[in-house]
């Protein structure tokens, strides 16, 4: 049985170089920090009555493990690969074992307007959505959307 907000957290994966998030191309990423990404992802769900497990990787083979621990504890799944949208294969794989799980990827940039190689993406291929060039306002769209795929009610005045 899917989990749902109620009885489990939305799990938030960030790949490679977010945790510079705020020091690193402020121009393409702004300046805020992974930190201020996770308070808004917190406060998001909250609005809906849920809670998220928010981690940073640098390390592709932790982030399949994460995802892999996703598929019975989590309601569902907020992924910003970075770099790996483009190269995992292995992401791709450790998500498509998600079945019934809800998985939106998000881009603080937006890749379609980047260099040729960022505009394909192998974790589009599983997600039930993406969100490219909103910025870290991006996070809380797949927030939203993610509490929406997983059953959650209405957002709480």
């Amino acid at each position: 049985m899917p989990h749902t907000l109620a009885n489990a957290p939305i799990m938030i994966l960030n790949g490679p170089n977010l945790n510079l998030l705020g020091q690193r191309q402020p121009e393409i990423y702004g300046s805020d920090t992974l930190a201020d990404v996770e308070a808004l992802c917190a406060k998001t769900a909250a609005a809906y009555g849920g809670t998220v497990d928010f981690r940073q990787s640098n390390h592709e083979g932790e982030l399949v493990e994460w995802i892999h621990e996703a598929r019975s504890n989590h309601a569902g799944i907020v992924i910003n690969p970075a770099a790996y949208s483009h190269t995992s294969v292995a992401i791709l794989d450790a998500l498509n074992t998600c079945d019934g799980l809800p998985v939106v990827e998000v881009h603080i940039s937006n890749i379609h307007q980047r260099e040729q190689f960022r505009h394909h993406s192998y974790v589009s291929l599983r997600a039930d959505g993406v969100i490219a060039g909103c910025g870290v306002q991006g996070y809380a769209f797949a927030v939203e959307r993610v509490a929406a795929l997983a059953g959650a009610g209405q957002k709480e005045a």
